[in-house]
């Protein structure tokens, strides 16, 4: 069952002096946190009064947060998202909902183990899947990923040479 909550950032610092924070993001750009007009910390919904992008970043000015020592108490707070209305472009997941998914040889139907981890580099993801006796790092691209079916719980893969590890 996919979660209604998702992290989606963390506060690593404030900005100015009248309780701005910056939140490092955990999606694909500053602008995509920076659509929410409700995030959620420790459970409790917190209103986003205003919000930008800087650089890699996210400044935000949350309700009830008006100086540097509110700001202050919020860093390392991790950030969570409701999903529900959040519609991704065709062919996007939240990586949480990737996570636990079998992983099919797409050539064979052979079950080669389970996404354990999302590696993310600069240039695309890179899933992390354990089997019972080899370990793949699989890049998620086109040219790798032949289909993806989170409801149905599976993905399927594109084997080439090389891409077995000791991970």
């Amino acid at each position: 069952m996919k979660s209604q909550f998702l992290e989606a950032g963390q506060i690593v610092n404030t900005h100015g002096v009248r309780g701005e924070v910056k939140i490092m993001p955990w999606a694909d750009s500053p602008e995509f946190l920076c659509g929410f007009d409700t995030l959620y910390m420790d459970g409790k919904p917190v209103k986003v009064l205003s919000s930008r992008p800087h650089k890699a970043m996210v400044l935000a000015t949350l309700e009830g947060v008006d100086t540097v020592e509110k700001a202050m108490k919020l860093k390392n707070k991790v950030l969570s998202i409701d999903r529900t209305g959040v519609e991704l472009s065709g062919g996007r997941h939240f990586l949480a909902d990737l996570m636990g998914l079998s992983v099919l040889d797409a050539a064979t139907g052979e079950k080669l183990g389970v996404i354990e981890d999302i590696l993310t580099p600069p240039a695309h993801e890179v899933y992390v899947v354990k089997g019972k006796e080899k370990s793949y790092l699989i890049p998620a691209v086109d040219a790798f990923l032949a289909e993806t079916n989170v409801e149905g719980n599976y993905i399927k893969v594109n084997l080439i040479e090389g891409l077995e590890t000791d991970v």
